[in-house]
């Protein structure tokens, strides 16, 4: 009775903390890794140009100015020329692919914790080095994932460590009271680095699972009186056949545009409720048609109108087979679609057969779809941010998710996805994707 009481008392005590570890294990492995926080192609380029310009100055600033105990002109020399990749081509690439991601996580461990921590090293852990160590845990948390940069510091020290036992200058040991100071600031500032980088993945989880949650509410809102409506569609059409002759058919009519609006209406509750879910996405693959799945979603798709139905043209060049969700694959190209047709719609043309034409083809052993359209365009300088989550050029009614969710599902896949545009002459977005052997 007594060891019945005991559990009943601690019980709740143990449930919050397992509830506690699994909201940890969920930041620590459920959460998507960004190697690259805050992609654009500008800040990729300073991320080269910075350090490209920085270690010439530095080591003039070590050398000549503030004389340092040890300094390599040749090691600056090596460390700035691995910039140049930066600045002339990792800028140009398709940020979210994963060979970009490797390349720049490997740029960012050398050019921040190992090459810092050498250094530190290499002049005896003075005052300067301390201080720019400081730094660059603070910038190297800045750059990438707090879990990337917590493992990419801790492989770095012992890298550095290694190299400095082997082949590192002869230093005058460090006092014992020197190193324990020098390793309390270093473990503040690394702890400081940490905790700034959890909130700030935290922040943009909870900025998604907020946006997710109001979509929740204001679908459960919406499909109430949309379930009305339609009752209300099926009374009208009881009505007409009572009535009966041209009566009816009016009815029958309306009828049928009310049934087709609340349809409408649940289909892009449906898309909105689905692009909010960045970070859920299922895994389960099958093998797909590249031309089948084009067909299905523009067959599917809520047309308003007879005439913008008829603006849609499918080109299937060469047909081929990828691994996907067919599910998640339809929203991408139902996504696609309903930005292609909102962008012809802006600029006050009727619409024309050809205006919007989905492409499937095979170009260098990898499958392509290009959804093509006749719209407004893109700002050339809004282009490089349109696939980032919460940004969106529709300042009216866009969220900003929708191409973010298509980008996340493309390279879930091995696949990648960008877009050709100009001002006033329509987009051209770019699917790649490997083909299924």
């Amino acid at each position: 009775m007594n060891v019945r009481r005991l559990a009943r008392s601690w019980w709740p005590r143990w449930a919050g903390q397992l509830h506690w570890l699994r909201e940890l294990r969920e930041e620590l492995f459920g959460a998507p890794l960004e190697p690259i926080l805050h992609a654009s192609r500008w800040r990729l380029r300073w991320v080269g140009l910075f350090p490209f310009l920085g270690h010439p100055l530095f080591c003039w600033i070590w050398l000549v100015w503030l004389p340092q105990p040890w300094e390599s002109p040749a090691l600056r020399a090596a460390v700035a020329a691995s910039c140049i990749p930066v600045l002339l081509w990792l800028g140009n690439t398709d940020l979210a692919s994963r060979r970009t991601k490797i390349i720049y996580s490997l740029y960012c461990w050398l050019q921040l914790p190992v090459f810092f921590i050498w250094m530190y090293l290499c002049n005896g852990g003075n005052t300067v080095w301390l201080a720019s160590t400081v730094a660059m845990l603070l910038i190297y948390y800045h750059l990438t994932d707090w879990r990337l940069a917590t493992l990419g510091v801790a492989s770095a020290g012992l890298v550095a460590w290694v190299a400095f036992q082997l082949v590192g200058p002869d230093t005058m040991p460090m006092p014992t009271v020197q190193i324990q100071v020098n390793a309390v600031v270093i473990a503040f500032a690394w702890a400081v680095a940490v905790t700034l980088g959890f909130s700030s993945a935290n922040l943009r989880r909870e900025h998604l699972k907020h946006t997710l949650s109001t979509v929740g509410i204001m679908a459960h809102e919406l499909r109430t009186p949309l379930a009305t409506i339609a009752l209300v569609g099926d009374a009208m059409r009881a009505e007409g056949e009572q009535v009966g002759g041209d009566t009816r058919a009016r009815m029958d009519k309306l009828a049928l545009r009310v049934q087709t609006m609340v349809r409408n209406m649940n289909h892009q509750i449906d898309v909105q409720i689905a692009n909010a879910r960045l970070s859920r996405l299922p895994v389960n693959r099958e093998p797909l048609s590249a031309a089948h799945v084009v067909r299905e979603a523009v067959m599917n798709y809520p047309f308003r109108t007879t005439r913008e139905k008829e603006c849609v043209d499918v080109l299937v060049r060469r047909d081929f087979r990828f691994m996907g969700s067919q599910a998640l694959f339809l929203q991408v190209l139902d996504n696609l679609m309903k930005n292609a047709l909102k962008a012809m719609a802006a600029t006050n043309a009727p619409a024309r057969p050809g205006d919007l034409v989905l492409e499937v083809g095979v170009l260098n052993n990898r499958g392509r779809i290009f959804v093509s359209d006749q719209g407004i365009g893109i700002d050339p300088q809004l282009t490089p941010r349109i696939f980032e989550p919460f940004f969106s050029t529709d300042k009216g009614s866009g969220h900003g998710l929708g191409l973010a969710f298509c980008k996340r599902v493309v390279h879930a896949l091995g696949g990648s996805m960008q877009v050709q545009s100009a001002p006033g002459k329509g987009a051209t977005f770019i699917i790649e994707l490997p083909l299924l052997k």
